[in-house]
């Protein structure tokens, strides 16, 4: 295809595990003992001597990535190969730019993506376990099988990009999601993560604001339950002047699941007439759950705007006596919340790598019955099917 190369490597099994310290902290450190400045993750490694492994175009080392450097060198040494992929100037890409791992084969990803001046394109980052996936890989003893994805994004001017993150692994899986975006002026991203549980799921993500007018939209919808971590830190720079970042977060926590989330909006000095916002819904619906917020704004200039806020409760007593009189109970009106959120992310998904993911977690937390519904509903593959 072209504008695409795959730089490819042979795989090779897991030979021993790497503890990763400080992953996914956050520009602004609080107090330590609320332990909520980052999180520590234990990684398989695989032994990539003899491999011949080409790297992205050194443009691409100048892009942060939101889980951090650590990270980031990782997922360099056990990507299979790096994937490059550059959608011409003035080009609106129909085909998605998909990105397909699974946890349980241990598959790492390592794609970097230029969207050249005035161009558009959909890039889609589909990672779990589902129906199709291959027999498990060899993993570390000390190490749960793990996938992981490092995507680096750079949009030029005038440059419109849409990414769709759906992640759902197993029960005793973990995946990490780190991306990086550069976006130059009035370069416009929008960014839709579906974090749908798994034993761990942390996301990171980056993006700096670096041309005047460029703009970041961010929603984010989630869901844990039983003992399951989600871990997320997200970092926006705001650089040129009107600049606009609008950061949005709902989710459900479930029994004895935990969420760490951290969120900066960072203006910058020269970042006149910048704005940014970010806002969190979590409905709590188990009495063990842990949940940890932490919204941060940074500013080093006046002429700018920054807010940010959270709401953190179960049902209120006035939804659950409304639902009530329509005859359902509490546990059907909680469950109310969480099939729509699982509708939505299948519904949402552009391909059909996404929607298998959506559809497998859905049947892992709702039923079969349940789930199938939501995607029969698409019709066949879907409406956006890939």
């Amino acid at each position: 295809m072209a504008g695409e190369k795959n730089l490819a490597a042979a795989g090779a099994p897991a030979t021993g595990a790497l503890t990763l310290g400080r992953v996914n902290a956050a520009p602004a450190q609080t107090w330590n003992r609320l332990r909520t400045n980052d999180v520590t993750l234990t990684v398989p490694v695989r032994d990539r001597k003899g491999d011949v492994y080409f790297a992205l175009p050194r443009l691409f080392e100048g892009v942060a990535c939101g889980m951090g450097a650590d990270v980031t060198a990782w997922a360099e040494s056990q990507a299979a190969g790096a994937r490059y992929v550059e959608v011409p100037r003035g080009e609106r890409r129909a085909e998605p730019i998909v990105v397909s791992v699974s946890a349980a084969a241990g598959e790492v990803a390592d794609t970097g993506v230029m969207v050249r001046a005035g161009a558009e394109a959909t890039i889609v980052v589909a990672a779990g376990t589902t129906a199709g996936d291959s027999a498990p890989s060899e993993g570390a003893p000390d190490a749960a099988p793990t996938s992981g994805s490092l995507l680096r994004v750079i949009a030029e001017r005038g440059a419109r990009v849409r990414i769709v993150e759906v992640i759902g692994v197993g029960a005793g899986e973990q995946h990490l999601e780190s991306v990086g975006i550069r976006a130059e002026a009035d370069a416009r991203v929008e960014v839709s993560q579906y974090a749908l549980g798994g034993g761990t799921v942390t996301l990171g993500l980056s993006c700096d604001l670096t041309g005047d007018r460029a703009r970041i939209d961010l929603t984010q919808r989630y869901h844990a339950a039983g003992s399951e971590h989600l871990d997320v830190n997200e970092v926006v720079r705001h650089h040129g002047r009107g600049t606009r970042s609008e950061l949005a977060y709902s989710g459900v926590l479930e029994d004895a699941a935990a969420k760490s989330l951290r969120t900066t909006i960072d203006l910058v000095h020269g970042a006149r007439g910048a704005q940014g916002n970010e806002a969190e819904a979590v409905l709590v619906l188990g009495d063990d759950v842990t949940n940890k917020t932490l919204p941060v704004i940074l500013c080093d200039e006046d002429d700018v705007a920054g807010n940010h806020g959270a709401t953190i409760g179960s049902v209120s007593p006035e939804q659950l006596a409304f639902l009530a009189s329509r005859g359902l109970s509490r546990e059907d009106a909680e469950a109310l919340f969480v099939r729509a959120l699982f509708e939505d992310a299948i519904m949402a998904a552009p391909c059909d790598e996404a929607r298998a993911v959506a559809v497998a977690r859905a049947e892992a937390v709702l039923g079969p019955e349940v789930a199938h519904d939501f995607s029969d509903s698409l019709g066949e593959g879907g409406e956006d099917a890939c």
